[in-house]
């Protein structure tokens, strides 16, 4: 096998996006953490307790919320196009990984469309099997990855 024929003609890592950094995670939970303390505690001193004890659990909630919403940005995608092989890795938020390997000559990627929303899921498919891919992206993000992969299938594919 020819050296060049491993080289990647396309490789991306596909992540979630999260637009509240961990600055903005700890601002929203200070500023909602003061404003339950506030007012629960004005809801315990005139008696309302139970208000005051929902005011807790709320902020409890919004708390594990984040950390779940924080906990699956941890997932990710690495794809990799060459002309000996098309590798798709994934990443769990636990760490875990799972790794599908197509041949490219084999290889077909399907693009499912909704006229409002665009693309709506994607998947690669060869030789019996199949696995989705960049699930978690939205629909600008899914665009332009569809666009970058499908060239490059077709640039491996044309130099035979």
């Amino acid at each position: 096998m020819d050296v060049s024929e491993d080289q990647p003609v396309f490789a991306a890592e596909l992540t979630p996006y999260r637009s509240l950094g961990k600055t903005g995670f700890r601002v929203v939970l200070v500023l909602t953490g003061g404003i339950c303390v506030f007012y629960g505690g004005f809801f315990l001193i005139t008696g309302a307790y139970p208000i005051g004890f929902f005011f807790g659990l709320d902020f409890l909630g919004l708390y594990i919320a984040l950390r779940m919403s924080y906990r699956s940005g941890r997932a990710r995608e690495e794809v990799r196009v060459s002309r000996s092989n098309l590798s798709i890795r994934k990443f769990s938020p636990a760490g875990r990984v799972v790794e599908h390997r197509f041949n490219p000559f084999w290889a077909r990627f399907n693009v499912r469309r909704h006229e409002e929303f665009g693309i709506t899921s994607m998947s690669v498919t060869g030789e019996g099997r199949g696995t989705d891919i960049g699930s978690f992206l939205n629909p600008d993000d899914r665009e332009s990855f569809a666009k970058a992969f499908k060239g490059a299938l077709a640039t491996v594919k044309q130099r035979i």
